[in-house]
């Protein structure tokens, strides 16, 4: 691998898919209500070591990030998701009344929340988080530094239609956020600070997704490519198939390549693709790599390196140098397994902090820890219930 392109930085933050099925997130008023303050317990000392989490038909495990011991079990109906809030201690659930903002170093899920009818995509950047309500199209950005101190600010900006959508929020105080409503979702706006629209692309149909590459390049799928915004510009990378989608992708802030899914079969119930996407913000080209096997869209990942990891229904961890295209290593975790049809199912899923991959079994209720740069197991953990979404903090 490229020394230049392996320089040990911390990752920026992936892209979860976070699509809220109105079956299981029930939908609420549009306006926000009163932020509650974070509960005693939530200002106590840590008592869960580099926290770990993961979903359950019925609640949360947290665990211990090196023994991967069950530390605490949250009870909480329906159907739930993670994502890493921005900081080292907490977490925000996506629930079916707003993002609730979990204490995961405390063991607690705190009463702090911002309320939101279909919660969807969080996305950290540039040290801020930003809050994505499908239900009504708000987005709400905060300091992660603040979490625990306070009730989280009200949403700052409202799309003009609700859709399933996302956003993130430049350095410079830039706003990118997907355009669309509940029928379609064209393409996207770039809104300056005062968030007044300065670029728009509308010729990316079905936009799904984020990633951030070095250089502060911000890549969004679609059905016919991807959209790059980047240095000012909105440029359209178009996929050499008609129907050529990319709706999930993970970045690094070490590598201008993002890593994204790829799909053909418009008309399949579930499609099973083996090909992954690899889009270079720097010369808005797309490459393909075969991988041999499938995938889900828990299955991307990036390393301290800003190598391309894909968990295959293989079992195996695919380590793909983003510069080359090619598999480097494949890592053995797992059994053989494969994707149910029902997307809420349980999957197994990959988490990457630093230079450890944790990885779930729902088949045989585990996780594993995998050192990334030796490929050995160094922790595997039991759960009393079958995993489902995992997450964790972040490292200091």
């Amino acid at each position: 691998m490229a020394t230049s392109l392996f320089t040990r930085r911390r990752p920026a933050g992936y892209t979860a898919l976070t699509a809220v099925s109105a079956l299981v997130l029930t939908a609420c008023g549009s306006e926000p209500s009163p932020q509650a303050q974070p509960t005693p317990q939530a200002q106590q000392s840590a008592t869960v070591a580099e926290p770990v989490a993961v979903t359950y038909d019925g609640g949360i495990y947290l665990l211990d990030g090196k023994t991967l011991q069950v530390a605490k079990d949250i009870p909480l109906d329906g159907f739930n998701r993670l994502n890493a809030a921005g900081d080292d201690r907490h977490l925000m659930v996506s629930t079916s009344t707003g993002f609730r903002v979990l204490d995961a170093a405390g063991a607690v899920l705190t009463g702090t929340e911002v309320a939101a009818p279909k919660p969807g995509h969080v996305v950290r950047h540039a040290g801020k988080t930003v809050l994505f309500a499908d239900g009504t199209g708000e987005v709400t950005v905060f300091d992660p530094k603040t979490l625990g101190t306070g009730p989280l600010p009200a949403p700052q900006y409202k799309t003009p239609e609700a859709h399933h959508g996302v956003a993130v929020e430049l350095a410079n105080g830039e706003l990118v956020t997907t355009i669309g409503n509940e029928d379609e979702r064209p393409g996207i706006a770039v809104l300056d600070k005062d968030r007044k629209e300065i670029a728009r692309n509308d010729q990316c149909p079905g936009v799904h997704g984020e990633a951030a590459a070095r250089g502060e390049a911000v890549v969004i799928g679609c059905e016919t490519g991807a959209l790059i915004y980047r240095n000012g510009t909105i440029t359209k990378v178009t996929s050499p198939d008609p129907y050529g989608r990319i709706g999930n992708q993970a970045g690094s802030d070490v590598s201008p390549i993002t890593l994204g899914d790829y799909k053909v079969d418009e008309a399949a119930e579930l499609e099973r693709p083996t090909r992954i996407s690899l889009i270079d913000t720097e010369n808005a080209t797309l490459r393909h790599v075969d991988l041999g096997t499938s995938y889900t869209f828990r299955s991307l990942a990036r390393g301290p390196q800003g190598e391309a990891l894909v968990l295959g229904t293989d079992g195996h961890i695919h380590v793909i140098d983003p510069v080359s295209g090619s598999v480097v290593r494949k890592i053995a975790v797992l059994g053989s397994w494969q994707e149910p049809l029902e997307w809420q199912q349980p999957r197994p899923a990959i988490f990457v902090r630093g230079g450890t991959a944790y990885v779930t079994d729902p088949g045989k209720k585990e996780i594993h820890a995998v050192d990334l740069a030796s490929g050995t197991k160094t922790a595997t953990g039991s759960l009393p219930g079958v995993p489902n979404e995992l997450s964790g903090v972040l490292a200091h």
